[in-house]
């Protein structure tokens, strides 16, 4: 039996997480020449996740943990938050955890109890982009027997940041990244639709098209659009009819206006701007705000030293009365190609259901 006959769904972000999982960053390539600044990045990330919920770590080993160890005390971590760390010796390909991370789903049992498992996507780093790739693809499998759940393997190539959840059945994605034949070659639209729902639990999914310059994933769902709550869709729109994000930007904007969720209602659109163009040695970057990760009582929004990151916390804030909306500067982090939402992955807590 498929999970979603089994029961299992899988809860929007913003449902109640036991934790977050990151993985360490290491791989100098991934930001060649300007790595110095990027576990301070992941420092403040566990500065403002592990006073609210557990910050579970992938590392290479011992050297690595002790290293993270100092950091987090010279980072200032109060001593109660610093319990919420734990360390993993999973060893990882490169850092982004989004995407290679344990994709969980959830269930009730008969007797009222809430039942958690893993779903095993394949990872192969983008359509191959970046090799090697095992030991990332190896995590969800690690994760899994760590907890003692469930781990069911589709037998397709998904990652995490490809999709988005309403909590309700409906998911958001995009055609440039599912449909690309670097992906899953085999399969048709429909099939993959047909995963999606078994796997995830969904009963209705939403296509948008392209996504935004630069961004090497080849159009990941979190750098444009994301559900903030059932009925609400934050998407990322380019002010500037001169940059080359403003027409596949409004293009999914329109396409977003005509979009309905599982009960046939429309949804409300909340439109943020995007940071102003940013470049590394005459490659664009794929900065984008719509990259910010809903935890406990926090949400985590990139930015990138623009007047507009100020704007951003602005739209976003009243769109979560119980979560403080706080700004991390990730213009380091994004040389990377990915900002927050790309290096972390929640855990939710099995009482995420109850709130749903």
């Amino acid at each position: 039996m498929t999970p979603k006959e089994l029961g299992f769904f899988m809860p929007p972000e913003w449902a109640k997480h036991d934790g977050t999982w990151l993985s360490w960053p290491h791989n100098l390539d991934s930001w060649p020449g300007k790595f110095e600044p990027v576990p301070d990045v992941f420092i403040e990330l566990i500065r403002f996740l592990s006073p609210h919920e557990e910050v579970h770590i992938n590392v290479a080993g011992a050297e690595m943990e002790q290293d993270i160890r100092r950091r987090v005390q010279e980072g200032g971590i109060v001593r109660d938050a610093v319990a919420n760390i734990f360390y993993h010796h999973f060893p990882t390909n490169d850092a982004w955890c989004r995407d290679h991370g344990p994709n969980f789903v959830l269930r009730k049992m008969p007797n009222g109890q809430v039942e958690r498992a893993i779903i095993d996507w394949g990872y192969n780093a983008w359509g191959g982009k970046y090799p090697p790739f095992d030991l990332d693809d190896k995590i969800p499998a690690q994760v899994a027997e760590l907890m003692g759940v469930q781990r069911f393997v589709p037998g397709m190539i998904l990652e995490g940041g490809s999709i988005d959840t309403n909590g309700k059945g409906t998911l958001l994605t995009t055609t440039s990244c599912l449909l690309n034949p670097n992906r899953n070659p085999e399969l048709s639209q429909a099939e993959i639709e047909h995963n999606l729902k078994e796997y995830l639990g969904m009963t209705k999914i939403l296509w948008l098209e392209d996504g935004i310059v630069g961004d090497d994933t080849d159009g990941h769902i979190d750098d444009i659009s994301r559900f903030v709550n059932p009925t609400t869709i934050v998407t990322a729109v380019e002010e500037n009819p001169d940059d080359e994000n403003y027409e596949p930007l409004q293009k999914n904007l329109e396409l977003l206006k005509t979009f309905t969720d599982q009960d046939g209602n429309p949804f409300n659109i909340v439109e943020i701007p995007m940071p102003p163009k940013i470049e590394f040695e005459d490659e664009r970057l794929p900065a984008s705000y719509a990259n910010f990760y809903i935890a406990n009582n926090v949400v985590l929004v990139p930015t990138y030293r623009h007047a507009n990151d100020y704007k951003v916390v602005e739209i976003l804030q009243p769109l979560f009365p119980d979560r403080r909306v706080q700004a991390v500067d990730c213009t380091d982090l994004v040389l990377g190609l990915g900002a927050i939402h790309c290096v972390t992955h929640e855990s939710p807590s099995l009482d995420a259901l109850s709130e749903l």
